[in-house]
């Protein structure tokens, strides 16, 4: 087996799951591209019950595409990162394995071992750079949902709700009883983006940027 081979063939698999899009937001957004539901003939809706989509909301709100549109930019950053850095490996693999028989066993068994440290130290960084994307996406997805708390409120007492069933839950239902179009209206109304960096896992809490609502 050759060099290259030997280093990158159990590692390969880590940029393609960084290439992704984010899991949650995509699944945000799954319901708008679904295909569309057979018409049904509702009945009249229910005075007090009122039904939210929380997936549809993040995944329609504007600071829930911006998210989105930052996490894939982030996730770019990390796959730009550890490519370059693979294609350098690669490249000095490639070397190693052309000068194979000009060396001695000793100096090949040593160069060999530095290159294999470099390669588990490029793999251990591909798994720290996946976690911290997911660590990005859980915290921006629960900065979304605070943000979305008092639009959801204030729709819940605009249509005199008596209770709020989330949608997900719900086969069907009356689209009369569906407060998510106002709820996203007034998120959209009072804050368009959120402004964040990667997590930095290795660093603690000192490479956390604080968030800053952006409103336009």
């Amino acid at each position: 087996m050759s060099m290259t081979s030997k280093f990158f063939a159990a590692t390969a698999s880590g940029l393609a799951a960084l290439a992704m899009a984010s899991g949650a937001f995509a699944q945000a957004a799954a319901p708008a591209a679904a295909a569309a539901a057979p018409q049904v003939t509702h009945g009249p809706p229910i005075a007090g019950v009122c039904v939210f989509s929380s997936q549809r909301a993040v995944g329609a709100s504007q600071v829930g595409k911006a998210v989105d549109a930052r996490l894939k930019t982030i996730i770019s950053q990390v796959n730009a990162e550890l490519t370059a850095e693979r294609t350098a490996l690669d490249a000095d693999a490639k070397a190693l394995d052309a000068k194979r028989a000009t060396l001695d066993q000793s100096a090949l068994e040593q160069q060999a071992s530095a290159l294999q440290v470099r390669a588990n130290a490029w793999q251990r960084k591909g798994q720290l750079r996946q976690r911290e994307v997911e660590a990005t996406e859980q915290k921006q997805l629960a900065r979304v949902y605070q943000e979305l708390d008092p639009a959801i409120r204030q729709a819940y007492q605009a249509k005199t709700c008596s209770i709020l069933i989330e949608r997900e839950s719900v086969l069907l239902g009356n689209p009369a009883m569906d407060i998510t179009d106002a709820v996203v209206a007034g998120v959209d109304a009072r804050i368009k983006t959120l402004t964040f960096d990667r997590e930095h896992l290795d660093q603690g809490a000192q490479g956390a940027q604080a968030l800053q609502p952006t409103k336009q």
